[in-house]
Protein backbone atom coordinates (compact mmCIF):
# COMPACT_ATOMS: atom_id res chain seq x y z
CA UNK A 1 0.00 0.00 0.00
CA UNK A 2 2.77 2.29 0.70
CA UNK A 3 4.09 1.45 -2.72
CA UNK A 4 0.71 2.21 -4.22
CA UNK A 5 0.60 5.52 -2.41
CA UNK A 6 4.03 6.38 -3.69
CA UNK A 7 3.05 5.37 -7.21
CA UNK A 8 -0.16 7.40 -6.95
CA UNK A 9 1.77 10.37 -5.61
CA UNK A 10 4.30 10.09 -8.40
CA UNK A 11 1.50 9.70 -10.96
CA UNK A 12 -0.22 12.76 -9.55
CA UNK A 13 3.00 14.75 -9.66
CA UNK A 14 3.55 13.71 -13.26
CA UNK A 15 0.00 14.74 -14.14
CA UNK A 16 0.55 18.08 -12.40
CA UNK A 17 3.83 18.56 -14.24
CA UNK A 18 2.15 17.66 -17.51
CA UNK A 19 -0.64 20.16 -16.79
CA UNK A 20 1.93 22.82 -15.95
CA UNK A 21 3.80 22.07 -19.17
CA UNK A 22 0.58 22.31 -21.16
CA UNK A 23 -0.30 25.64 -19.46
CA UNK A 24 3.16 26.99 -20.06
CA UNK A 25 3.01 25.88 -23.70
CA UNK A 26 -0.38 27.54 -24.13
CA UNK A 27 0.88 30.68 -22.41
CA UNK A 28 3.87 30.76 -24.77
CA UNK A 29 1.57 30.23 -27.75
CA UNK A 30 -0.71 33.04 -26.51
CA UNK A 31 2.29 35.30 -25.90
CA UNK A 32 3.56 34.54 -29.40
CA UNK A 33 0.09 35.26 -30.82
CA UNK A 34 -0.16 38.50 -28.82
CA UNK A 35 3.32 39.47 -29.89
CA UNK A 36 2.52 38.64 -33.52
CA UNK A 37 -0.80 40.45 -33.29
CA UNK A 38 0.86 43.33 -31.44
CA UNK A 39 3.57 43.48 -34.09
CA UNK A 40 0.99 43.43 -36.90
CA UNK A 41 -1.14 46.11 -35.16
CA UNK A 42 1.94 48.27 -34.65
CA UNK A 43 2.93 47.68 -38.26
CA UNK A 44 -0.55 48.62 -39.46
CA UNK A 45 -0.52 51.76 -37.30
CA UNK A 46 2.84 52.78 -38.77
CA UNK A 47 1.60 52.13 -42.31
CA UNK A 48 -1.56 54.12 -41.63
CA UNK A 49 0.45 57.01 -40.20
CA UNK A 50 2.80 56.97 -43.21
CA UNK A 51 -0.17 56.95 -45.61
CA UNK A 52 -1.83 59.79 -43.67
CA UNK A 53 1.34 61.89 -43.93
CA UNK A 54 1.54 61.18 -47.67
CA UNK A 55 -2.14 62.11 -48.03
CA UNK A 56 -1.54 65.40 -46.16
CA UNK A 57 1.42 66.15 -48.46
CA UNK A 58 -0.72 65.54 -51.54
CA UNK A 59 -3.54 67.67 -50.13
CA UNK A 60 -1.16 70.55 -49.36
CA UNK A 61 0.34 70.23 -52.83
CA UNK A 62 -3.16 70.35 -54.34
CA UNK A 63 -4.04 73.47 -52.33
CA UNK A 64 -0.82 75.21 -53.42
CA UNK A 65 -1.41 74.26 -57.04
CA UNK A 66 -4.98 75.55 -56.89
CA UNK A 67 -3.81 78.85 -55.34
CA UNK A 68 -1.07 79.21 -57.96
CA UNK A 69 -3.58 78.56 -60.74
CA UNK A 70 -6.01 81.11 -59.29
CA UNK A 71 -3.20 83.68 -59.10
CA UNK A 72 -2.24 82.83 -62.68
CA UNK A 73 -5.80 83.43 -63.90
CA UNK A 74 -5.99 86.79 -62.07
CA UNK A 75 -2.56 87.85 -63.33
CA UNK A 76 -3.32 86.97 -66.97
CA UNK A 77 -6.70 88.75 -66.82
CA UNK A 78 -5.00 91.86 -65.40
CA UNK A 79 -2.22 91.69 -68.03
CA UNK A 80 -4.79 91.29 -70.80
CA UNK A 81 -6.68 94.37 -69.60
CA UNK A 82 -3.45 96.39 -69.33
CA UNK A 83 -2.34 95.24 -72.78
CA UNK A 84 -5.65 96.32 -74.30
CA UNK A 85 -5.44 99.71 -72.58
CA UNK A 86 -1.90 100.24 -73.87
CA UNK A 87 -2.96 99.28 -77.41
CA UNK A 88 -5.92 101.67 -77.38
CA UNK A 89 -3.77 104.53 -76.07
CA UNK A 90 -1.11 103.93 -78.70
CA UNK A 91 -3.68 103.81 -81.51
CA UNK A 92 -5.44 106.96 -80.36
CA UNK A 93 -2.11 108.75 -79.96
CA UNK A 94 -1.59 108.22 -83.69
CA UNK A 95 -5.00 109.78 -84.49
CA UNK A 96 -4.54 112.90 -82.40
CA UNK A 97 -2.49 114.90 -84.95
CA UNK A 98 -5.18 114.21 -87.55
CA UNK A 99 -7.83 115.41 -85.14
CA UNK A 100 -5.80 118.56 -84.44
CA UNK A 101 -5.39 119.32 -88.17
CA UNK A 102 -9.09 118.83 -88.81
CA UNK A 103 -9.90 121.22 -85.99
CA UNK A 104 -7.49 123.81 -87.40
CA UNK A 105 -8.99 123.41 -90.89
CA UNK A 106 -12.47 124.01 -89.51
CA UNK A 107 -11.29 127.19 -87.79
CA UNK A 108 -9.57 128.43 -90.97
CA UNK A 109 -12.50 127.61 -93.25
CA UNK A 110 -14.88 129.98 -91.46
CA UNK A 111 -15.58 132.10 -94.55
CA UNK A 112 -18.91 131.89 -96.41
CA UNK A 113 -17.28 130.82 -99.75
CA UNK A 114 -15.78 127.75 -98.21
CA UNK A 115 -19.00 126.68 -96.53
CA UNK A 116 -19.14 123.28 -98.25
CA UNK A 117 -15.50 122.61 -97.27
CA UNK A 118 -16.29 123.48 -93.73
CA UNK A 119 -19.32 121.16 -93.64
CA UNK A 120 -17.25 118.27 -94.98
CA UNK A 121 -14.46 118.81 -92.46
CA UNK A 122 -17.01 119.11 -89.64
CA UNK A 123 -18.53 115.77 -90.64
CA UNK A 124 -15.08 114.12 -90.56
CA UNK A 125 -14.35 115.77 -87.24
CA UNK A 126 -17.63 114.52 -85.70
CA UNK A 127 -17.03 111.04 -87.08
CA UNK A 128 -13.55 110.89 -85.61
CA UNK A 129 -14.85 112.17 -82.25
CA UNK A 130 -17.55 109.47 -82.27
CA UNK A 131 -14.96 106.77 -82.95
CA UNK A 132 -12.88 108.02 -80.04
CA UNK A 133 -15.94 108.15 -77.78
CA UNK A 134 -16.82 104.55 -78.70
CA UNK A 135 -13.28 103.52 -77.77
CA UNK A 136 -13.73 105.17 -74.38
CA UNK A 137 -11.46 108.15 -75.11
CA UNK A 138 -12.49 111.35 -73.31
CA UNK A 139 -11.39 114.94 -73.67
CA UNK A 140 -9.72 116.42 -70.63
CA UNK A 141 -11.64 119.48 -69.52
CA UNK A 142 -9.51 122.60 -69.76
CA UNK A 143 -10.79 126.19 -69.86
CA UNK A 144 -12.36 127.31 -66.59
CA UNK A 145 -11.08 124.27 -64.68
CA UNK A 146 -8.55 124.34 -61.87
CA UNK A 147 -5.05 123.52 -63.09
CA UNK A 148 -4.14 119.86 -62.43
CA UNK A 149 -0.54 118.87 -63.30
CA UNK A 150 -1.74 115.30 -63.77
CA UNK A 151 -4.01 116.41 -66.60
CA UNK A 152 -2.65 119.75 -67.85
CA UNK A 153 0.68 120.98 -69.17
CA UNK A 154 1.06 124.69 -68.41
CA UNK A 155 3.03 126.44 -71.15
CA UNK A 156 2.08 130.02 -70.22
CA UNK A 157 1.17 131.93 -67.06
CA UNK A 158 -0.69 135.21 -66.76
CA UNK A 159 -1.53 137.43 -63.83
CA UNK A 160 -5.17 138.41 -63.74
CA UNK A 161 -6.87 139.36 -60.49
CA UNK A 162 -10.33 138.81 -61.97
CA UNK A 163 -9.60 135.08 -62.33
CA UNK A 164 -9.00 132.67 -59.51
CA UNK A 165 -5.56 131.31 -58.75
CA UNK A 166 -4.50 128.27 -60.78
CA UNK A 167 -7.43 128.47 -63.23
CA UNK A 168 -6.96 127.39 -66.85
CA UNK A 169 -7.58 130.45 -69.03
CA UNK A 170 -6.84 129.16 -72.51
CA UNK A 171 -6.29 125.75 -74.10
CA UNK A 172 -3.73 125.51 -76.90
CA UNK A 173 -4.03 121.77 -77.44
CA UNK A 174 -6.71 119.46 -76.08
CA UNK A 175 -5.74 116.58 -73.82
CA UNK A 176 -7.26 113.11 -73.91
CA UNK A 177 -7.54 110.22 -71.49
CA UNK A 178 -8.58 106.61 -71.56
CA UNK A 179 -10.12 105.43 -68.30
CA UNK A 180 -7.59 106.58 -65.67
CA UNK A 181 -4.67 106.88 -68.09
CA UNK A 182 -3.75 110.21 -69.68
CA UNK A 183 -2.95 109.78 -73.37
CA UNK A 184 -1.95 113.38 -73.85
CA UNK A 185 -1.94 116.29 -71.39
CA UNK A 186 -3.84 119.47 -72.28
CA UNK A 187 -1.47 122.30 -73.25
CA UNK A 188 -2.86 125.34 -71.37
CA UNK A 189 -2.36 128.90 -70.19
CA UNK A 190 -2.86 129.31 -66.43
CA UNK A 191 -3.77 132.38 -64.39
CA UNK A 192 -1.81 132.95 -61.17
Amino acid sequence: MVNENIVNDEKQEMDNMSDKADCQSEARDNDNKDTAEGDSVESLKEQLEAKSKKCDEYFNMLQRTMAEFDNYKKRTAREKTELYSEAVCEAVGAFLPVLDNLERAMNAAGTAEANSLKEGVEMIFRQLKDVMKNLGIEEIKGVGEKFDPNLHNAVMHISDDSLGEGVVVEEFQKGYSYKDKVIRHSMVKVAN
